[in-house]
């Protein structure tokens, strides 16, 4: 812990008998002057004249949470999320940062102007503080440079449909020439992986049959598009990074990648982690999302990466639509989980059961994540860090209302779910932003990548 003098720079002081610092969890007092932790000190030392205390006794102080893959959707599809309500669904979430898909919104987060566009509907409305990514389309290779130079955090493609068509895919000829652009400055290319020919291959079914469209996105495709990404990151040493990955039989050829020095980081989500193919209900489009929620085996395989380290991080995928959208048939249903407001509690929960502690979570949902995104003032509770928390009653649970969730609409496939860990406050540079369901007003900022 630092030395007591430094106590002397608080305004703040919070204390709690657990506090998750990357040193691990004990009694502290966390001390903030202008929005910055200055020093993580002993649980009772004396703070100074004038700062105030706030004591959370045994709940847990949290570094806020940094999901880097979230779509809001805001401007052009707001009736199916937007800043407002997906910043409100993060802060309720113990989220603090939050990194917005380039897609999904109108227009596409694929030029400077279109970045200028999103900036400025978000700028009023964020309860957490935002970044954005960028977008490699097939023609906008030009694009990608004075991207970079705004301040964009990276750039997202699809090696297979994205399910919008203002957003097509790279062919292997168009990564290609994406990678190298965005290699020479050293960029980092995020990317959903599933082949689009071993999508093509597979029987495709109407209906609402789960097993039907299971079978419609085979993890083989997810396979063959991480053995070719990492093929293409080898060749010209590029940073690269692995999107929601569902299918455990990748996690061979992402380890080996690791271990031959390919720059490549992977991800994965709460859905993938806590629910599973054998308990999608037919007709229960709530739960499509692409790559698919696979088996339970699966899961185990995706639980253990994690533990041994070739699976980075974990992020929601926050891909809402409206209700309307989720029809019964899975071949024509919106696919997107909505599950921002919840990936703590739910990764949580199985994670506790597996034997995890939440120097874990943390690891994989605020420091893992951050550094991804070279958020170097986040993601942790030490000195220097900006003084974002979540408050946290671990052992406590709630049985999830979709009705009572941020989001704009109340689609969700954790309804009905109890789940544990209740989050009691939300602090965004050293103030509190929620407390016990009651939201102040937009306190976000808009963040650019930093050299």
């Amino acid at each position: 812990m630092s030395e007591a003098p430094e106590v002397s720079e608080a305004e703040l002081v919070l204390r709690s008998t657990r506090v998750v610092t990357p040193e691990g969890t004990r009694p502290a007092a966390v001390a903030v002057a202008g929005g910055t932790i200055t020093a993580v000190l002993p649980h009772r030392a004396p703070a100074p004249e004038g700062a105030r205390v706030e004591d959370f006794g045994d709940d847990v102080l949290l570094p806020g949470l940094v999901d880097t893959h979230v779509h809001v959707n805001d401007p052009g599809r707001t009736h199916w999320e937007g800043f407002w309500t997906a910043t409100r669904a993060a802060a309720a979430g113990g989220v603090t940062t939050l990194v917005d898909m380039p897609l999904n919104s109108l227009p596409p987060t694929t030029t400077v102007d279109h970045l200028r566009v999103k900036r400025g509907v978000a700028a009023d409305k964020a309860h957490v503080d935002v970044g954005f990514w960028g977008g490699a389309l097939p023609d906008n290779v030009k694009d990608l440079r004075p991207l970079h130079d705004s301040g964009v955090f990276g750039f997202k493609a699809f090696l297979s449909p994205s399910g919008v068509d203002e957003f097509p895919h790279l062919d292997q000829d168009g990564l290609a020439r994406s990678l190298a652009e965005i290699a020479g400055f050293d960029g980092l290319l995020i990317v959903h992986a599933e082949d689009p020919d071993h999508l093509a291959a597979a029987p495709q079914r109407n209906g609402p049959r789960y097993a039907d469209f299971l079978a419609g996105r085979p993890r083989v495709a997810e396979d063959a598009a991480v053995a070719r990404l990492i093929d293409q990151a080898r060749r010209l040493n590029a940073r690269v990074h692995v999107l929601h990955l569902s299918s455990g039989s990748a996690l061979p050829l992402i380890a080996a990648a690791k271990a031959d020095g390919v720059r490549i980081t992977v991800e994965t989500c709460p859905h993938y982690l806590t629910l599973t193919a054998e308990e999608v209900p037919d007709g229960a489009s709530e739960f499509k999302c692409c790559p698919p929620i696979r088996e339970a085996a699966d899961q185990d395989l995706l639980w253990q990466a994690l533990a041994d380290g070739t699976i980075d991080c974990v992020v929601t995928d926050h891909s809402p639509s409206t209700a309307d959208l989720k029809t019964a048939d899975f071949a024509t249903a919106w696919g997107g989980i909505s599950g921002l407001q919840l990936s703590l509690a739910a990764v949580w929960t199985e994670a506790r059961r597996r034997g995890h502690g939440l120097e874990d979570v943390v690891r994989w949902m605020s420091a893992g994540t951050a550094a991804l995104a070279g958020l170097s003032r986040k993601g942790g509770i030490e000195a220097g860090r900006d003084a974002d928390f979540a408050v946290l009653a671990p052992d406590e649970s709630f049985t999830v209302d979709p009705a009572a969730l941020q989001h704009r609409n109340p689609v969700t496939a954790y309804a009905g779910r109890t789940l544990c860990g209740v989050v009691k406050s939300t602090w965004l540079r050293g103030e509190r932003i929620l407390a016990d369901g009651e939201f102040t007003e937009p306190k976000g900022r808009l963040l650019t990548r930093t050299p």
